[in-house]
């Protein structure tokens, strides 16, 4: 899996209350060329959303699985399809557990645990929660660290995923600015209208 390739930079963060809806969202997505998705394990029946969205979407798709804290999640979501895993913190049994051979987004937000992240091995760190200090806080970390791969996630609307993009960061993660309610049943359309917006700023097309 290589970050730089996900379209529009995006990894889209689907979390919902209805199983059905989470799957459509994903799908919708996908359709509007956002094709890059993690779907949180607290979402309603996750796991069944992730093996019939790998089912539509192929085998190629990057579709992770989201909020992972042990490696029983893990396991549990590999075997439903998930390509990558990504964490809200430092997770490090994910990767010395020999079993588990997937992609990680490890969560990390001090110097600390950006160290004890990579010394994992890790694809990815997830700045976690972004929002806290905004592209500021990216760029001061990407002093010590301008190898490592951050992909902040938390509060990203349009505007700061700009920022963020431009201090360095890989990939930005999108929730509920994105997704909105589409995942526990919301309106497929305006998700449609909210991803054509979001691909066209990004693009520099339209500013949010």
């Amino acid at each position: 899996m290589k970050l730089t390739d996900l379209p529009h930079r995006t990894l889209a963060i689907v979390r919902g209350r209805d199983r059905e809806a989470a799957l459509r969202t994903v799908l919708t997505l996908a359709e509007e060329g956002i094709t890059a998705a993690e779907v949180s394990l607290t979402t309603a029946d996750a796991l069944w959303v992730i093996e019939r969205a790998r089912r539509e979407l192929g085998p190629d798709a990057a579709l992770g699985a989201g909020t992972v804290l042990t490696a029983h999640d893990a396991a549990r979501a590999a075997d439903a399809g998930a390509s990558f895993l990504v964490t809200p913190g430092l997770v490090p049994d994910l990767v010395t557990d020999g079993a588990i051979q997937l992609p990680i987004l490890m969560g990390a937000l001090t110097p600390s645990e950006v160290i004890t992240a990579v010394r994992s091995g890790v694809l990815a760190v997830k700045l976690f929660p972004a929002s806290l200090g905004g592209p500021a806080h990216l760029e001061a970390l990407r002093a010590p660290f301008p190898e490592v791969s951050f992909v902040p996630v938390g509060g990203i609307d349009t505007e700061q995923a700009i920022a963020f993009l431009s201090a360095g960061a890989v990939v930005v993660g999108v929730g509920s600015p994105l997704i909105g309610d589409a995942a526990s049943g919301g309106d497929l359309a305006k998700l449609r209208t909210r991803a054509a917006r979001w691909r066209a700023a990004l693009a520099g097309e339209v500013t949010a």
